[in-house]
């Protein structure tokens, strides 16, 4: 009997109440196939079907045909399937299990829902994008248009906090897991050890340590072919190596969750897939390399790029319990126990990590047109959300207020990234509908063809029309690819023809207007970005010879991104199809070369300069906009800076900390970001760089003050303090703690207390120096000094400088710079 099955009666009464629901049970406890059958029954139901949404195809159709198969049927009657690729659904069906991204189709073709009596978030803790998404859809539905929709969130290792937060006072049901003790034991990579050799000698010791099959997480398809190829040949005869992954076929994939044939046992190794939903008959070992690969987004390149990094507590806690479905077994974990105190508790959301964009023309689609009018556990970060807004824009799929167009609203429908629908529905106006649509399936999914075949995109077209290399391309793939492409393209018809590279290349520029490449000057196969972004290909691919890429896979490195998809472009085909994004302006840039600027008028595709041209007579205002770049470029510090300038910023700085509310806020960031305000003005007539050492910064930052300020300033915060011996001495606010004053010690006689500066509120810190001006002490509390440190100070100086004062009482000696008065004769 399942675990679930002890609370399933409660639930069931729960849901007569109140519809929202929080279920918690652990991996193993029942729930992915028990509750939904559970609510066939449900009194509230009156005919409508329940949807479960699960975050992976895979699990999606597992769950399925599980359910099917516990009422002796197939999948498609009582119990079907959505995904992407696959659908099992008929006038039968009650119970739909489909994959996250459908359930937004679902609620924007019908807010209300009508056909469904409830919807069930499975694994909500692994908080992908779309669960997210139709989390707060689901909830704006419920509030304005179907208050009687039954909505249960379930998750194996929920942190229920946040949730409850969002969603109120709502029920929360927990279900023990059935699991037995799982001993661990912990294999840390040898210094300068690889992950991969790792786990294999992890598998050999477990084999023959170990009985029944073993679960193996890596992080991704590249570390599992690595570690199928080590282990072929070397494992005995009756174990049978079954890999896991996304891309499998389905075939495949359904061989490495079914039990093992009798008399074998398997070694499955998989990814994150197999962390959560999947039941994988016949698992004692778990082999956990602790990793996963995850995709960061960068709001600033518009670039995602994939990581691997440490597991969280609670994905180790989950690939762990994995191991003890069936009976007591072991998980072995390729870190050391303090390690694990180290990681992190929980994964982070997905949302806070990832491209936007499709979420951001949902939204529109649904009439938000900013993140804060619906209800979020984890709201979007505002950079990110930015960043979508603005490409979309660019792609004419958002108005300028954030509406979305009708151009927008056709690349909604079509189901895949806005970029790719982009380009299909553009490749359809210029005659390339077709290749736009294989190109959009290519790279919906991972490389075809692999890292090893080099960046140019017109091969894997060529790989998936059966005209390329062969070795080592998944026919599997290349069929679900295929399947794809169909249904992108509609009636359109393949042409005969291979597409030549300008073909390919003018399709990916239209879904990547921002990721066009020129080719740097230089050897090596370097490039700008038109988003102001370097990017280089590989030693030895063979499109460095291109001055032009449209580049459409890059691993978003921040300082120069590598290239690994891309194709040549004509610019004259840039001209023709990004028209309206290329503008022309005048600009000034620095040359180092020359030391002066150069102004030019250009034509530029985002940062990308086209096409240049000199200006012989540059406006003034432009000159200075070119000097100003190359102070930017140059820093701060390459400025005339007098002692004098220097003081200046760190007594306003004084000044600010002490009176927010009456002084600037000036700093050397400051400063740096605000060049045209307060530089500017006195570069008029400048050109050249020598041109700046004419420049008195100390004059102009003094524009920043206004007159009552400017008066204020030498008030509160002075440049110089008249000691008892009568010098005036020149106070450093530049030094750590300042502003310092040092002097020699016997000019300080009878200076009772210590002077302060800002009205009071900082006292001067106070260097005092032996009569060969070296430190002696330094204090912030004169008269302290006086009595507590300076009796000692006397008993170490006398004898060492005998010519010089050292009176037993200094608050009533006469301050001198001099040595002692010479007796008379």
């Amino acid at each position: 009997m399942l675990p679930i099955n002890q609370i399933i009666p409660d639930l069931l009464q729960t849901l007569e109440s109140e519809t929202t629901v929080l279920l918690q049970a652990p991996p193993g406890a029942g729930k992915t196939t028990r509750v939904p059958l559970a609510l066939l029954e449900a009194p509230w139901r009156q005919g409508r079907r329940i949807l479960m949404l699960e975050p992976r195809r895979l699990a999606a159709r597992s769950a399925a045909r599980y359910m099917a198969g516990q009422m002796g049927e197939k999948p498609g009657q009582t119990v079907g399937y959505r995904t992407r690729l696959d659908t099992r659904v008929s006038s039968a069906t009650v119970i739909e299990v489909v994959t996250e991204g459908i359930l937004t189709r679902l609620i924007q073709n019908d807010p209300a829902l009508e056909a469904y009596a409830a919807v069930i978030f499975d694994e909500f803790h692994e908080r992908s994008l779309q669960a997210d998404l139709g989390l707060a859809l689901v909830r704006e539905s419920r509030q304005a248009l179907r208050e009687d929709l039954r909505v249960i969130v379930m998750s194996a290792t929920l942190d229920t906090a946040p949730i409850a937060r969002l969603l109120g006072d709502v029920p929360v049901l927990t279900s023990e897991g059935r699991a037995f003790p799982v001993e661990v034991a912990y294999r840390p990579l040898p210094r300068n050890g690889r992950v991969v050799d790792q786990v294999v000698a992890v598998i050999h010791e477990a084999l023959a340590d170990q009985r029944g099959s073993l679960l193996v997480f890596l992080p991704g398809a590249g570390e599992i072919r690595r570690v199928e190829r080590q282990l072929q040949g070397q494992v005995a005869g009756d174990v049978i190596l079954a890999p896991l992954y996304g891309n499998l076929k389905n075939e495949e994939q359904d061989r490495a969750i079914s039990p093992a044939p009798a008399g074998h046992r398997k070694v499955v190794l998989a990814t994150a897939i197999a962390e959560s939903s999947l039941t994988i008959e016949g698992i004692r070992v778990v082999i956990d390399s602790g990793q996963q690969r995850r995709a960061l987004f960068d709001a600033n390149s518009g670039m995602t790029r994939l990581v691997t990094g440490w597991v969280s507590k609670a994905s180790a806690e989950q690939r762990k319990g994995r191991a003890g479905r069936i009976e007591p077994g072991v998980c072995y974990r390729l870190w050391s126990e303090a390690a694990q105190f180290g990681l992190a508790e929980f994964t982070p959301p997905e949302i806070q990590q990832a491209d936007l964009a499709p979420l951001v023309l949902e939204l529109a689609q649904w009439g938000a047109r900013s993140p804060a009018q619906l209800d979020w556990i984890d709201p979007p970060p505002a950079a990110h959300w930015q960043q979508a807004v603005e490409l979309l824009q660019w792609l004419d799929m958002l108005n300028a207020d954030g509406a979305i167009t009708g151009h927008g609203k056709t690349v909604r429908d079509m189901g895949v990234h806005p970029r790719l629908a982009h380009m299909i529905l553009r490749g359809c106006e210029i005659g390339h509908g077709y290749l736009a649509a294989e190109l959009a399936a290519l790279l919906e999914e991972r490389d075809l063809a692999g890292r090893s075949a080099g960046a140019d995109m017109q091969e894997r077209v060529r790989i998936l029309r059966g005209e390329g290399p062969k070795h080592g391309v998944d026919a599997g793939r290349v069929q679900a690819i295929a399947r794809a492409v169909s249904r992108l393209a509609g009636n359109l018809q393949r042409p005969r023809a291979i597409p030549t590279d300008d073909e390919v290349g003018r399709l990916l520029a239209l879904a990547y207007p921002d990721r066009v490449a020129r080719r740097r000057p230089g050897d090596a196969p370097r490039y700008q970005l038109s988003n102001g972004r370097g990017a280089a290909l590989r030693d030895g691919d063979a499109l460095a010879r291109h001055p032009w890429l449209a580049t459409a896979e890059l691993d978003g490195k921040a300082r120069e991104a590598t290239i690994y998809l891309a194709a040549p472009v004509d610019p004259a085909l840039l001209e023709q199809d990004l028209a309206n994004h290329i503008h022309e302006e005048d600009e000034a840039v620095w040359d180092d070369r020359r030391g002066t600027v150069v102004a030019r008028r250009v034509r530029k595709l985002g940062q990308l300069v086209l096409e240049e041209t000199a200006l012989p007579a540059p406006s003034p205002e432009l000159m200075q906009q070119g000097l100003l770049a190359a102070v930017r470029k140059k820093g701060l510090n390459s400025l005339p800076w007098t002692p004098a300038a220097e003081q200046w910023v760190a007594r306003v700085g004084l000044l600010s900390r002490c009176f927010p509310e009456d002084w600037p806020v000036i700093h050397e960031r400051w400063l740096a970001d605000n060049l045209e305000t307060w530089l500017g003005p006195f570069l008029a007539g400048m050109n050249r760089w020598t041109d700046l050492n004419k420049l008195n910064l100390a004059q102009a930052l003094a524009g920043l003050l206004d007159y009552r300020q400017q008066q204020a300033l030498e008030d509160l915060a002075p440049t110089r303090l008249t000691i008892p011996a009568g010098q005036s001495v020149t106070l450093d606010y530049t030094a750590d703690n300042g502003p310092v004053l040092a002097a020699k010690l016997q000019a300080l006689f009878g200076w009772t207390s210590t002077p302060t500066v800002a009205g009071g509120r900082v006292p001067v810190v106070i260097h005092l120096l032996s009569p060969a001006q070296r430190p002696l002490a330094v204090t912030a509390d004169l008269a302290s000094f006086w009595r507590n440190a300076y009796p000692e100070v006397r008993k170490d100086m006398r004898g060492r400088y005998p010519k010089h004062p050292w009176p037993e009482d200094p608050l009533t000696a006469e301050a001198s710079q001099r040595t002692k008065k010479r007796p008379a004769r």
